[in-house]
């Protein structure tokens, strides 16, 4: 419930241009899920097919890069930070439902691997809420997600390896519906509202030329991290050895020199 709370507050968060969509998914294909776009819900039981293909691209079929950043490692019940960044040129403008320009539509789809979650608000520390949400900055848009690691002393699904955490960005509205209908924002012959003429009045028109410039301006993105959950008393074991090798050559160097004073002084006695 409390992270069903939270992503509320993520999406209030957002402005009017852009939305977010948040997916919690687990490796082993669960159908559970926090949040799923509705469209996307119609035609797919997960939102990640069996290719490793998030189901948005069949929608928005332009291909658009997409970054995240992870830590390397994290430790057992933590909170650490995703950052998803989605470029784009936030001067251009796409075709609304009624027809009018408007700002690109900007969302996030992040997939965790089973036991990781979305942090509970109480988990949270206050720099990191401060982040939470969409940032603009010049032609990116970042999320900051607060996520918890799951704690294999208390949940034995969760074990001390390297877990993948896949993301999907999209600007801009799709092409096609689940179903494979056409949504209209597309080249066409008949002009709607919302496209531009790319032809003049009195303009000889060959057969199946586009009458209109191109209303698609978006596309989707995807990616992967990956991120270790690291075994505490394996970092304090790699510590104590690291210890012992300097204290080793320590003992070493000193009894060096130890040994070059009793050679000193015998060549002195011989002598």
């Amino acid at each position: 419930m409390q992270n069903r709370n939270f992503n509320n507050l993520i999406i209030k968060w957002a402005t009017q241009s852009i939305s977010i969509m948040i997916i919690i998914n687990t490796i082993a294909w669960s159908s559970i899920s926090e949040a799923f776009p509705i469209y996307a819900q119609q035609g797919y039981e997960n939102p990640r097919e069996a290719t490793g293909r998030i189901v948005c691209a069949n929608c928005h079929l332009a291909k658009k890069p997409v970054d995240i950043e992870v830590p390397q490692s994290v430790l057992p019940n933590t909170v650490f930070e995703a950052v998803v960044k989605i470029p784009y040129d936030m001067q251009i403008k796409q075709v609304l439902a009624n027809g009018k320009k408007g700002s690109l539509n900007v969302g996030a789809v992040l997939i965790l691997p089973e036991g990781f979650e979305l942090a509970p608000s109480d988990r949270i520390p206050p720099e990191m809420k401060e982040k939470i949400g969409p940032v603009q900055e010049k032609n990116i848009v970042k999320w900051f997600f607060p996520i918890l690691s799951p704690d294999p002393a208390t949940n034995k699904e969760a074990h001390f390896l390297k877990y993948p955490i896949y993301v999907g960005g999209n600007r801009g509205r799709g092409q096609i519906y689940p179903d494979g209908s056409k949504n209209g924002h597309k080249v066409v012959d008949i002009v709607p509202a919302g496209p531009e003429l790319i032809i003049s009045e009195g303009e000889f028109v060959k057969v199946d030329q586009p009458l209109t410039n191109n209303p698609n301006v978006g596309g989707f993105g995807q990616g992967d991290a990956e991120v270790v959950l690291q075994d505490p008393l394996r970092i304090q074991g790699l510590l104590l050895f690291f210890g012992s090798v300097i204290l080793a050559q320590i003992f070493l160097v000193l009894k060096k020199k130890q040994f070059e004073k009793v050679q000193l002084a015998e060549m002195n006695f011989l002598i």
